[in-house]
């Protein structure tokens, strides 16, 4: 079901920064082909505290559950106190985009099966 198109995404990326988390540009879709060239919905946060790659996915391609990928680091981070409470807001801010781009993924996947002739989603990906 290809329902997470990067139009779709992007369109849930931008109402997320007119919420006032994040500034225009901080948060982008990054196009990920998936099985049969299906979108797949990955989104990169660009953290300003710790160079590190963000990303956010669905589990699944049915799913509406997202999660949070870190990238490894090759170097060790050494951060001050101050530099530790802004990474944590940031991270904040990633939390709320996780949380915001799943419920908008359980509002789109139970509009598509609400129409006649959808498959309902299995009881796995909604719970």
């Amino acid at each position: 079901m290809p329902y997470r198109s990067k139009e779709v995404l992007e369109s849930w990326a931008r109402e997320f920064e007119g919420l006032g988390y994040v500034e225009p540009g901080v948060v982008n879709v990054i196009v990920q082909d998936g099985d049969e060239g299906h979108d797949t919905g990955l989104v990169r946060v660009q953290l300003t505290h710790v160079p590190t790659d963000v990303y956010l996915q669905p589990g699944t391609r049915e799913s509406p559950r997202w999660s949070v990928t870190m990238e490894p680091r090759e170097h060790t981070l050494h951060l001050s106190a101050a530099d530790v409470h802004a990474l944590s807001q940031e991270l904040a801010v990633v939390s709320a985009l996780c949380t915001f781009l799943q419920a908008k993924s359980i509002v789109l996947v139970a509009e598509l099966h609400s129409q006649p002739g959808r498959t309902p989603v299995s009881a796995e990906a909604t719970s």
